[in-house]
């Protein structure tokens, strides 16, 4: 029931450094870019064009992206990935020069008002006025529909409600829709379950964005898989989490995730060796030892 191949997307340079409290220069955020580039992963999500009053780890999107600019020159199977949440973070967007964007919409209102200052509605109605602009400008738009198996304010979510929000994002032509389990609430079949119905409602591919905050990211990867998500998220490390939302601790971690995807038959283009020298840098940037797996264990079978 599993693809052959599917996409793997690193978010550590945006979503594993935003929860870092002590800040990381530009030039190493770069770095750390090309060292997962030089891994093989084509698409990277880089920088958040938010208030960096409120994010500050993120204040350097443009400065970061125009580092990079020269590497995505030359590679046009590279995409540079920034994180919107509203129309001013969508005039830095634009001006950056960045290729794709992601917009996060809120399932429930209390997360939403939290992470974004407005409803989950209000959010829906930002995201399909920023498509537009996007679509205008000749970038590439995804929408995230986020804590999508379970919010920290309200507790279960319904996945009808997804669904129905999934529908709504999706009539303003989204290239992809992405489910976050924001704080790592999901299970297995959950994940299988909920994957299946958006393609099913939408027929647009769906992306997985999966926290393993309860020990379950890889478990869930597998069940995306099965419910037919074509894109996978993993930070360098399993480093990162939601400054607004308690309880969001590390994503899966992209070494531990190609590992096991390799050993199951399902291809990524990435090599397992460059990753763990990637996830070397992560550590040294970050002061702090990666709470991934395979770092330690070391891949099987050994060489």
């Amino acid at each position: 029931r599993l693809p052959t191949s599917v996409e793997i997307v690193e978010v550590g340079p945006r979503d594993g450094l935003q929860d870092e409290h002590e800040l990381v220069s530009t030039a190493d955020k770069i770095a750390y870019v090309d060292a997962v580039l030089r891994a093989g992963v084509r698409r990277v999500e880089v920088a958040s064009f938010v208030d960096p009053r409120r994010v500050p780890q993120m204040g350097d999107a443009e400065a970061v992206l125009a580092g990079l600019a020269s590497r995505v020159a030359s590679d046009h199977g590279v995409s540079l990935i920034g994180l919107v949440l509203n129309g001013r973070g969508m005039d830095r967007a634009i001006a950056s020069g960045v290729g794709e964007i992601n917009v996060a919409v809120g399932v429930t209102d209390t997360f939403s008002e939290q992470n974004a200052g407005m409803s989950s509605d209000a959010a829906a109605a930002m995201w399909a006025a920023v498509a537009a602009r996007a679509h205008e400008s000749g970038i590439r738009a995804g929408v995230t529909l986020s804590v999508a198996f379970g919010c920290p304010y309200e507790g279960r979510v319904d996945a009808e409600r997804v669904v129905v929000l999934a529908r709504q994002v999706a009539d303003a032509g989204p290239f992809e829709i992405s489910l976050a389990d924001t704080i790592g609430a999901a299970v297995p079949t959950q994940t299988e379950d909920l994957v299946a119905a958006v393609r099913a409602a939408t027929g647009i591919p769906v992306r997985c964005h999966l926290h393993n905050s309860r020990n379950t990211g890889l478990a869930n990867a597998v069940g995306a898989l099965a419910g037919g998500a074509s894109a996978l998220d993993a930070s360098t490390g399993g480093i990162g989490g939601c400054p607004f939302a308690p309880g969001a601790s590390g994503n899966i971690a992209t070494e531990d995730l190609v590992h096991m995807l390799h050993g199951m038959g399902v291809a990524t283009g990435i090599d397992v060796a460059l990753l763990l020298e990637a996830v070397q840098h992560v550590e040294a940037i970050t002061g702090h030892p990666s709470i991934g797996m395979l770092s330690r264990a070391g891949a099987f079978p050994k060489r």
